[in-house]
């Protein structure tokens, strides 16, 4: 039996771990940011608290976008197609 090598290329599989990422990220920030949206509706939030969560999360968006451009992706990139039960992420 003789052995095989896989040869990877370096910097794609970086990519790739990096768009995993992203999307691991860009996933929970969206919940983040539907739940705190839920919140403020409901009225659970002060004003304090939602104006911190409302920096966080343009923070958090701000950044994403730093790093998408860092690595070349787009935010489509970012959407997994799940095939028959469409993409991961809403599409806007």
């Amino acid at each position: 039996m003789t052995a095989r090598r896989l040869e990877l290329d370096e910097e794609a599989v970086e990519r790739d771990l990096v768009t995993l990422v992203l999307t691991v990220v860009e996933l929970l920030r969206q919940l983040m940011e539907r739940q705190a949206l839920r919140r403020v509706e409901r009225g659970d939030l002060s004003e304090d608290q939602e104006e911190r969560i409302g920096l966080t999360l343009m923070l958090l968006e701000r950044r994403m976008q730093e790093l998408c451009t860092r690595y070349g992706l787009e935010p489509h990139d970012l959407n997994l197609d799940l095939g028959p039960l469409g993409s991961l992420l809403p599409r806007e």
